[in-house]
Protein backbone atom coordinates (compact mmCIF):
# COMPACT_ATOMS: atom_id res chain seq x y z
CA UNK A 1 0.00 0.00 0.00
CA UNK A 2 0.94 3.44 -0.49
CA UNK A 3 1.31 5.90 2.41
CA UNK A 4 -2.22 7.31 1.59
CA UNK A 5 -3.72 4.04 0.88
CA UNK A 6 -2.64 2.91 4.08
CA UNK A 7 -3.62 6.23 5.86
CA UNK A 8 -7.13 6.32 3.96
CA UNK A 9 -8.04 2.73 4.95
CA UNK A 10 -7.40 3.01 8.01
CA UNK A 11 -9.88 6.26 8.57
CA UNK A 12 -12.27 3.96 7.10
CA UNK A 13 -11.69 0.98 9.41
CA UNK A 14 -10.78 -1.52 6.72
CA UNK A 15 -7.38 -3.87 7.00
CA UNK A 16 -3.76 -2.44 6.21
CA UNK A 17 -0.68 -3.83 5.55
CA UNK A 18 0.91 -2.01 8.59
CA UNK A 19 -0.93 0.56 10.82
CA UNK A 20 0.43 4.25 9.68
CA UNK A 21 2.74 5.89 12.05
CA UNK A 22 3.85 9.09 12.84
CA UNK A 23 5.74 11.58 15.44
CA UNK A 24 5.76 15.12 15.19
CA UNK A 25 7.77 17.49 17.24
CA UNK A 26 8.63 21.09 17.55
CA UNK A 27 11.22 22.34 15.22
CA UNK A 28 11.86 25.74 16.60
CA UNK A 29 15.23 26.32 14.63
CA UNK A 30 13.59 26.45 11.43
CA UNK A 31 9.84 27.19 12.10
CA UNK A 32 10.23 31.14 11.50
CA UNK A 33 11.21 30.07 7.60
CA UNK A 34 8.71 28.30 5.30
CA UNK A 35 10.93 26.62 3.41
CA UNK A 36 13.53 25.50 5.81
CA UNK A 37 10.44 24.13 7.55
CA UNK A 38 9.11 22.02 5.24
CA UNK A 39 12.38 20.80 3.94
CA UNK A 40 13.14 19.83 7.96
CA UNK A 41 9.49 18.19 7.78
CA UNK A 42 9.97 15.86 4.50
CA UNK A 43 13.52 14.96 5.95
CA UNK A 44 11.70 13.80 9.31
CA UNK A 45 9.15 11.83 7.63
CA UNK A 46 11.91 10.55 5.32
CA UNK A 47 14.32 9.69 7.24
CA UNK A 48 11.98 7.71 9.50
CA UNK A 49 9.64 6.31 6.76
CA UNK A 50 6.87 7.64 8.47
CA UNK A 51 3.65 7.70 6.57
CA UNK A 52 1.83 11.33 7.07
CA UNK A 53 3.12 14.45 8.05
CA UNK A 54 0.99 16.65 11.23
CA UNK A 55 2.42 19.80 10.11
CA UNK A 56 4.00 21.71 12.47
CA UNK A 57 4.18 25.62 12.33
CA UNK A 58 4.77 26.86 15.85
CA UNK A 59 2.23 27.43 18.31
CA UNK A 60 1.57 30.85 18.56
CA UNK A 61 1.32 31.51 14.90
CA UNK A 62 -2.57 32.25 15.24
CA UNK A 63 -2.10 34.98 17.57
CA UNK A 64 0.87 36.83 16.13
CA UNK A 65 -1.11 39.27 13.76
CA UNK A 66 -3.92 39.82 16.34
CA UNK A 67 -1.18 41.71 18.11
CA UNK A 68 0.87 39.12 20.62
CA UNK A 69 3.89 40.28 21.24
CA UNK A 70 6.18 37.03 20.78
CA UNK A 71 9.76 36.16 21.81
CA UNK A 72 11.00 34.17 19.44
CA UNK A 73 14.19 31.86 19.72
CA UNK A 74 14.94 29.87 16.75
CA UNK A 75 16.51 27.57 19.30
CA UNK A 76 15.81 23.90 18.71
CA UNK A 77 14.86 23.49 22.54
CA UNK A 78 13.14 26.68 23.10
CA UNK A 79 10.14 27.57 21.93
CA UNK A 80 8.61 30.94 21.54
CA UNK A 81 6.40 32.45 24.16
CA UNK A 82 4.46 35.06 24.64
CA UNK A 83 6.34 38.45 25.97
CA UNK A 84 3.16 40.25 26.04
CA UNK A 85 -0.43 39.58 25.90
CA UNK A 86 -3.13 41.36 22.68
CA UNK A 87 -5.83 41.23 25.58
CA UNK A 88 -4.89 43.49 28.42
CA UNK A 89 -8.33 45.13 29.30
CA UNK A 90 -11.88 43.96 28.26
CA UNK A 91 -12.18 46.57 25.36
CA UNK A 92 -9.09 45.14 23.87
CA UNK A 93 -11.96 42.05 22.81
CA UNK A 94 -13.49 44.64 20.61
CA UNK A 95 -10.90 45.75 18.93
CA UNK A 96 -10.25 42.80 16.92
CA UNK A 97 -11.03 42.48 13.85
CA UNK A 98 -10.94 39.60 11.33
CA UNK A 99 -7.87 40.21 8.99
CA UNK A 100 -6.54 38.57 5.83
CA UNK A 101 -4.82 35.09 6.28
CA UNK A 102 -2.91 35.30 3.50
CA UNK A 103 -0.98 38.03 5.06
CA UNK A 104 1.94 38.44 8.05
CA UNK A 105 2.26 35.16 10.35
CA UNK A 106 -0.74 32.94 9.01
CA UNK A 107 0.79 34.13 5.01
CA UNK A 108 3.89 32.32 5.92
CA UNK A 109 2.19 28.97 7.33
CA UNK A 110 0.36 29.17 3.70
CA UNK A 111 3.35 29.48 2.17
CA UNK A 112 5.18 26.27 4.52
CA UNK A 113 1.70 24.71 3.23
CA UNK A 114 2.82 25.36 -0.36
CA UNK A 115 6.59 24.61 -0.22
CA UNK A 116 5.61 21.51 1.66
CA UNK A 117 2.98 20.36 -0.72
CA UNK A 118 5.68 20.77 -3.28
CA UNK A 119 8.72 18.97 -1.72
CA UNK A 120 6.50 15.98 0.08
CA UNK A 121 7.32 12.57 -1.32
CA UNK A 122 3.96 11.93 -3.84
CA UNK A 123 1.22 10.23 -2.16
CA UNK A 124 2.20 11.48 1.74
CA UNK A 125 -0.75 12.56 3.02
CA UNK A 126 0.34 16.29 4.83
CA UNK A 127 -2.39 18.03 7.39
CA UNK A 128 -2.02 21.52 8.32
CA UNK A 129 -2.67 22.23 11.97
CA UNK A 130 -5.44 24.79 13.15
CA UNK A 131 -6.64 25.98 16.67
CA UNK A 132 -9.90 26.18 17.87
CA UNK A 133 -10.89 29.94 17.99
CA UNK A 134 -11.09 29.94 21.44
CA UNK A 135 -7.74 28.49 22.23
CA UNK A 136 -6.42 31.16 20.09
CA UNK A 137 -7.87 33.81 21.99
CA UNK A 138 -6.59 32.60 25.39
CA UNK A 139 -3.27 32.50 23.84
CA UNK A 140 -3.82 36.30 23.70
CA UNK A 141 -5.62 36.78 26.75
CA UNK A 142 -4.39 34.47 28.93
CA UNK A 143 -6.50 33.07 32.18
CA UNK A 144 -8.57 36.72 32.65
CA UNK A 145 -10.29 35.03 29.32
CA UNK A 146 -12.15 32.26 31.75
CA UNK A 147 -13.76 34.78 34.09
CA UNK A 148 -14.18 37.62 31.04
CA UNK A 149 -16.08 35.33 29.28
CA UNK A 150 -18.52 35.41 32.47
CA UNK A 151 -18.29 39.04 32.58
CA UNK A 152 -17.90 40.51 29.09
CA UNK A 153 -19.72 37.74 26.78
CA UNK A 154 -20.68 40.01 24.39
CA UNK A 155 -16.72 41.44 24.16
CA UNK A 156 -15.26 38.08 23.67
CA UNK A 157 -17.80 36.41 21.39
CA UNK A 158 -16.79 39.67 18.93
CA UNK A 159 -12.94 38.48 19.30
CA UNK A 160 -14.09 35.23 18.70
CA UNK A 161 -15.85 35.63 15.47
CA UNK A 162 -13.03 37.78 14.52
CA UNK A 163 -10.75 34.84 15.25
CA UNK A 164 -13.47 32.25 13.49
CA UNK A 165 -13.71 34.00 10.18
CA UNK A 166 -9.64 34.43 10.02
CA UNK A 167 -9.08 31.17 10.62
CA UNK A 168 -11.89 29.97 8.01
CA UNK A 169 -9.44 32.32 5.68
CA UNK A 170 -6.91 30.71 6.23
CA UNK A 171 -7.92 26.97 5.58
CA UNK A 172 -9.42 28.22 2.12
CA UNK A 173 -5.95 29.23 1.45
CA UNK A 174 -4.27 26.16 2.72
CA UNK A 175 -7.00 24.13 0.76
CA UNK A 176 -5.23 25.61 -2.59
CA UNK A 177 -1.89 25.18 -1.29
CA UNK A 178 -2.32 21.32 -1.41
CA UNK A 179 -3.19 20.50 2.05
CA UNK A 180 -4.95 16.92 2.36
CA UNK A 181 -6.64 17.94 5.71
CA UNK A 182 -6.67 19.90 9.04
CA UNK A 183 -5.38 18.72 12.47
CA UNK A 184 -8.05 20.92 14.56
CA UNK A 185 -6.92 21.39 17.60
CA UNK A 186 -9.10 22.28 20.95
CA UNK A 187 -6.44 23.36 24.18
CA UNK A 188 -9.63 23.87 26.48
CA UNK A 189 -12.20 21.02 25.82
CA UNK A 190 -11.77 19.91 29.13
CA UNK A 191 -14.29 20.01 32.48
CA UNK A 192 -12.06 21.50 34.56
CA UNK A 193 -11.41 24.86 32.15
CA UNK A 194 -15.32 24.69 31.34
CA UNK A 195 -18.59 23.92 32.10
CA UNK A 196 -20.44 22.14 29.61
CA UNK A 197 -22.69 24.88 28.69
CA UNK A 198 -19.55 27.35 28.49
CA UNK A 199 -18.18 24.86 26.20
CA UNK A 200 -21.08 24.82 23.86
CA UNK A 201 -21.18 28.82 23.81
CA UNK A 202 -17.59 29.87 23.73
CA UNK A 203 -16.17 26.56 22.04
CA UNK A 204 -18.09 24.59 19.87
CA UNK A 205 -20.66 27.16 18.19
CA UNK A 206 -17.69 28.40 16.78
CA UNK A 207 -15.30 25.45 16.61
CA UNK A 208 -17.97 24.11 13.62
CA UNK A 209 -17.95 27.11 11.81
CA UNK A 210 -14.64 26.17 11.33
CA UNK A 211 -14.69 22.01 10.98
CA UNK A 212 -17.82 22.88 8.43
CA UNK A 213 -15.58 25.18 6.40
CA UNK A 214 -13.54 22.11 5.22
CA UNK A 215 -14.39 18.81 5.90
CA UNK A 216 -16.16 18.31 2.85
CA UNK A 217 -13.15 19.39 0.70
CA UNK A 218 -10.67 17.69 2.53
CA UNK A 219 -10.49 14.07 3.75
CA UNK A 220 -8.12 13.27 6.35
CA UNK A 221 -9.46 15.09 9.38
CA UNK A 222 -8.63 14.62 12.91
CA UNK A 223 -9.46 16.75 15.77
CA UNK A 224 -6.82 17.02 18.75
CA UNK A 225 -8.11 17.19 22.37
CA UNK A 226 -5.73 18.79 24.78
CA UNK A 227 -5.17 18.08 28.46
CA UNK A 228 -7.43 15.60 30.88
CA UNK A 229 -10.47 14.99 31.92
CA UNK A 230 -11.94 16.38 28.67
CA UNK A 231 -14.96 16.33 26.40
CA UNK A 232 -14.43 13.21 24.74
CA UNK A 233 -17.82 12.14 23.64
CA UNK A 234 -18.69 15.80 22.68
CA UNK A 235 -15.32 16.53 20.19
CA UNK A 236 -15.78 12.44 19.09
CA UNK A 237 -19.11 13.87 17.89
CA UNK A 238 -17.37 16.98 15.88
CA UNK A 239 -17.70 16.39 11.92
CA UNK A 240 -14.33 15.16 11.63
CA UNK A 241 -12.93 11.31 11.22
CA UNK A 242 -9.63 10.69 13.42
CA UNK A 243 -9.72 11.85 17.07
CA UNK A 244 -6.46 12.67 18.57
CA UNK A 245 -5.81 12.69 22.31
CA UNK A 246 -4.08 12.21 25.21
CA UNK A 247 -4.58 8.10 25.96
CA UNK A 248 -1.99 7.22 27.65
CA UNK A 249 -2.73 9.95 30.24
CA UNK A 250 -6.66 10.75 30.48
CA UNK A 251 -9.85 8.76 29.95
CA UNK A 252 -10.63 7.08 28.13
CA UNK A 253 -8.45 4.64 26.73
CA UNK A 254 -7.87 3.03 22.91
CA UNK A 255 -10.39 0.18 24.21
CA UNK A 256 -12.70 2.67 25.84
CA UNK A 257 -12.74 5.40 22.62
CA UNK A 258 -13.23 2.71 20.36
CA UNK A 259 -16.39 1.50 22.41
CA UNK A 260 -18.02 4.94 22.49
CA UNK A 261 -17.09 6.26 18.34
CA UNK A 262 -16.25 3.95 15.45
CA UNK A 263 -14.11 7.13 14.06
CA UNK A 264 -10.61 6.48 13.25
CA UNK A 265 -8.65 6.72 16.70
CA UNK A 266 -5.30 8.81 16.14
CA UNK A 267 -3.57 7.74 19.15
CA UNK A 268 -1.46 5.33 21.20
CA UNK A 269 1.88 7.08 22.01
CA UNK A 270 2.53 8.43 25.00
CA UNK A 271 4.24 12.20 24.45
CA UNK A 272 2.58 15.16 26.42
CA UNK A 273 4.21 18.04 27.59
CA UNK A 274 3.53 20.22 31.49
CA UNK A 275 4.86 22.54 33.09
CA UNK A 276 5.97 22.75 36.80
CA UNK A 277 6.90 25.86 38.09
CA UNK A 278 6.69 27.12 34.27
CA UNK A 279 9.11 24.99 33.29
CA UNK A 280 8.31 22.37 30.57
CA UNK A 281 8.61 18.59 31.00
CA UNK A 282 7.82 15.92 28.89
CA UNK A 283 5.99 11.86 29.68
CA UNK A 284 7.40 10.84 26.84
CA UNK A 285 8.05 7.65 25.85
CA UNK A 286 9.96 8.02 22.90
CA UNK A 287 12.21 10.18 24.48
CA UNK A 288 13.00 8.29 27.90
CA UNK A 289 11.66 4.61 26.88
CA UNK A 290 14.13 2.00 25.46
CA UNK A 291 13.46 0.13 21.82
CA UNK A 292 11.78 -2.75 23.27
CA UNK A 293 9.38 -0.65 25.08
CA UNK A 294 8.29 1.60 22.80
CA UNK A 295 7.83 -1.68 20.57
CA UNK A 296 5.68 -3.02 23.78
CA UNK A 297 3.60 0.21 23.59
CA UNK A 298 3.33 0.16 20.33
CA UNK A 299 1.79 -3.55 20.48
CA UNK A 300 -0.43 -2.83 23.16
CA UNK A 301 -1.99 -0.03 21.50
CA UNK A 302 -2.71 -2.28 18.30
CA UNK A 303 -4.42 -5.03 20.22
CA UNK A 304 -6.56 -2.63 22.23
CA UNK A 305 -8.59 -2.05 19.08
CA UNK A 306 -7.23 -5.38 17.41
CA UNK A 307 -5.37 -2.73 14.80
CA UNK A 308 -8.89 -1.79 12.99
CA UNK A 309 -9.20 2.19 12.60
CA UNK A 310 -5.64 2.89 14.31
CA UNK A 311 -3.81 5.45 13.26
CA UNK A 312 -0.22 6.05 15.46
CA UNK A 313 0.20 9.12 16.82
CA UNK A 314 1.69 11.04 20.19
CA UNK A 315 -0.97 12.48 22.42
CA UNK A 316 0.54 15.31 21.71
CA UNK A 317 3.97 16.20 20.62
CA UNK A 318 7.41 14.21 21.28
CA UNK A 319 10.34 15.74 22.79
CA UNK A 320 12.97 17.23 20.16
CA UNK A 321 15.56 15.86 22.38
CA UNK A 322 13.78 11.76 21.49
CA UNK A 323 16.88 9.79 20.28
CA UNK A 324 17.27 8.40 16.94
CA UNK A 325 17.20 4.81 17.68
CA UNK A 326 13.52 5.45 19.97
CA UNK A 327 11.97 7.22 16.10
CA UNK A 328 13.31 4.29 14.32
CA UNK A 329 11.94 1.93 17.12
CA UNK A 330 8.38 3.62 16.63
CA UNK A 331 8.15 2.96 12.86
CA UNK A 332 9.83 -0.87 12.80
CA UNK A 333 7.42 -1.73 15.99
CA UNK A 334 4.19 -1.35 13.18
CA UNK A 335 6.19 -4.30 11.18
CA UNK A 336 6.76 -7.12 13.43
Amino acid sequence: MTREERVRAAIEGKDVDHVPVAAWMHLSEFDQDPISLAEAEVELTEKYDYDYIKMMPFGLYSTQDFGNQITIYCDPHKEPIVKRFAIQAPADYDTLKAIPAIMGTYGKQIEFARELSKRRTPGTPIIQTIFSPFSTLKKMAGDRLLTDMINFPEAVHHALAAITATTIDFIHYNIEAGVDGFFFATQNACKSIMNLKEFEEFGEFYDLQVINSYVKKTWFNPAHIHGSDIYFNEIAEYPVNCINWHDRHTWPTLKEARALTGKCLLAGIKSAPYFVNGVLQYDDIILNGTPEEITAHVKDAIGQVDGKGLILGPGCVVNPKAPEENLRALRKAVEL
